[in-house]
C-alpha cells in the first residue's frame, strides 16, 4: 500500500514539473513573438500595434489607434494575433444575420440561427 501511494505521488510530482516547463516553453515563444511592429492582444482586451519595446524598464508602448498609445508593462501582452486569424465573433455574426432580415425579410424568412424550429412556438393562454 506504501509502495502504491509513492508511486502515485511520483506521477504527480512528474506531471507538476512537466507543466512548469510548457508554460516557461510557452511564456518564452510569446516574448520571442513580442517584437516592434506586431499586433498584440493585452491581458484586458485591448488590441494594437507595439510601437516600441524597452528592455530596461519592461515597457511597451502599444498603438491601439492612429496617435492613441498605451504604455504598458511587458507582460500585459497576453497574446500576439495574427491578422489572418481574425474572424467575426458570434454577436457579429447574429448583428449581420439581423441586419439582412430587415433589409429583406422574405428571403431569409426561418433561416436565422436565432429562429424557432416548426412546431416550438406554442400560445401562452390558450382557452
Amino acid at each position: 500500500m506504501t509502495l502504491f501511494m509513492m508511486a502515485v505521488l511520483a506521477v504527480l510530482v512528474f506531471f507538476m514539473f512537466r507543466n512548469g516547463q510548457k508554460r516557461k516553453k510557452a511564456a518564452l515563444e510569446l516574448q520571442n513573438q513580442v517584437v516592434v511592429g506586431a499586433h498584440v492582444m493585452t491581458t484586458f482586451g485591448v488590441y494594437g500595434t507595439i510601437k516600441s519595446i524597452d528592455d530596461a524598464e519592461n515597457i511597451v508602448v502599444l498603438e491601439t489607434s492612429p496617435k492613441n498609445t498605451l504604455k504598458l508593462h511587458r507582460q500585459a501582452i497576453a497574446r500576439v494575433v495574427e491578422s489572418a486569424a481574425v474572424a467575426p465573433s458570434a454577436g457579429e455574426a447574429i448583428g449581420a444575420d439581423l441586419t439582412n432580415l430587415a433589409l429583406n425579410p422574405e428571403a431569409e424568412s426561418g433561416a436565422l440561427e436565432i429562429d424557432p424550429q416548426f412546431g416550438e412556438r406554442k400560445p401562452k393562454n390558450s382557452k
